[in-house]
């Protein structure tokens, strides 16, 4: 087996090319960024140009599932011009590929396997969704996941498998909002988002690695939410972050108004409330290694308990 993968030099990227490798399994990537390609054995670099539809056609040789990754990140001020950005690019990296993939003279892919968001679930206290949920939100976020998915969708017509993951809050201290979450804690700062009572439905990086390989291992098909079987609230969350890195919580809650003056509608990440079962994933088969926030948070920080300071590692 050979894996195509898109967004590979990315926080999530590099966790899934390191678990195939770990596998033996040899890697084929695309990059918008012709000083990213490189050319091993098991890990070769292919240019890429989505904006414009443009694809190396040598990518597809041997390969027989692809990851799709790419998209330029919703973290960052939602201004019209960046929400277009956000949209665009997760529509044409997938025109693109399927294009490309229909041009393509090396045909021997099975399944495409493709990032969602559980951003297209609404926002909600009391809810608790799972992959046959059809209500969506409706706000900017589920616009973005719903056409998302359907382009995802259109690769069935090549007669292939398609699964959609739907990533939720992703914990790793290399990255993504983590660090972001830690820093005003480890400055004794830090404090409960709003009302602190929205729902945070997570998954460690290794864990979500691991689900994206376990879903091209078994040609995968349908919907699955990439999330740990236990969410927590953001009073939880922040209560188990300070507690790992051996910080008071003193502030009050930080206002909604307050990240709407800042963040404008990009705080709908911070304060929307999504509470997701992970279930349907589980009873194909998967374990989640950090079930629990306190043991996920546990052994991302790990090292701090072997005497690292807490500054380091954030």
């Amino acid at each position: 087996m050979k894996v195509l993968i898109t967004g590979a030099t990315g926080l999530v990227g590099q966790a899934i090319v390191k678990v195939l490798h770990q596998k033996g399994i040899p890697v084929n990537y695309l990059t918008t960024s012709k000083d990213k390609i490189s050319t091993a054995e098991d890990y070769k670099g292919f240019y890429w140009n989505p904006a414009k539809g443009e694809i190396d056609l040598d990518c597809f040789e041997h390969v027989q599932a692809i990851i799709n990754l790419a998209g330029t990140s919703i973290a960052k001020r939602w201004t019209p011009e960046h929400k277009k950005k956000v949209l665009s690019s997760r529509i044409d990296s997938l025109r693109t590929l399927k294009k490309g993939m229909e041009q393509s003279e090396h045909q021997e892919v099975e399944c495409l396997v493709s990032a969602s968001a559980i951003g297209i679930y609404p926002d909600s206290t009391s809810a608790y969704y799972d992959e046959t949920t059809t209500e969506t939100d409706n706000g900017f976020l589920g616009e973005v996941v719903t056409k998302w998915e359907s382009e995802a969708d259109a690769f069935e017509a090549l007669n292939i498998d398609v699964a959609k993951i739907r990533i939720g809050l992703v914990l790793s201290k290399e990255g993504g909002a983590l660090p972001k979450m830690a820093m005003p804690v480890k400055n004794f700062v830090g404090a409960p988002i709003g009302s602190g009572e929205q729902w945070q439905s997570w998954v460690h990086i290794e864990d979500l690695a691991q689900l994206f390989v376990f879903a091209v291992e078994n040609n995968m098909t349908g919907v699955y939410n990439a999330v740990a079987p236990n969410p927590v609230t953001n009073t939880k969350l922040t209560k188990e972050l300070a507690k790992v890195l051996d910080r008071p919580l003193w502030l009050p809650n930080v206002p909604a108004f307050v990240l709407k003056l800042v963040l404008g509608k990009m705080a709908t990440l911070l304060l929307a409330s999504q509470r997701v079962s992970g279930k349907k994933i589980e009873d194909e088969g998967f374990v989640f290694q950090y079930a629990n926030i306190c043991q996920a948070l546990k052994e991302i920080y790990a090292s701090q308990e072997n005497g690292v300071p807490a500054s380091l590692e954030v």
